[in-house]
């Protein structure tokens, strides 16, 4: 059976930019391979318990953001204190959205794009 969630794959453009956004939220680089015959490379972080391996490679097409196409959505972070992490963001040049309640369970909750617009999902 399953017993969690292994790692998430992300498609990005541009090393050092999503570099910049993932560890500003608190993601460290421990393992990074190049893919020649691909034409990317894999970049392996941690961090809150959770492993992202970002793709990047100047390949790919831009993410459809209107209508939104079928599939992930955005990714959603739990966090201690929105007012803690939108002012580390804020801090690295990142433009997050007003917090706001969420309309179901009532939580605090914001968004902020990474360099390659998928929208990031903070929730306190």
């Amino acid at each position: 059976m399953i017993r969690g969630l292994h790692h998430i794959a992300i498609l990005c453009s541009d090393r050092e930019a999503s570099l910049r956004f993932y560890t500003a939220l608190g993601f460290v680089l421990y393992e990074s391979h190049t893919r020649p015959e691909r034409h990317d490379e894999i970049l392996m972080l941690r961090g809150h318990g959770i492993t992202l391996e970002l793709f990047v490679s100047g390949c790919n097409p831009a993410r459809v953001t209107g209508p939104e196409a079928y599939g992930l959505r955005h990714l959603a972070l739990a966090v201690d204190t929105l007012e803690e992490v939108l002012r580390t963001l804020t801090e690295a040049g990142y433009e997050p959205e007003s917090i706001r309640r969420d309309t179901f369970t009532g939580e605090r909750m914001t968004f902020v794009k990474d360099p390659d617009g998928l929208p990031i999902e903070l929730h306190e």
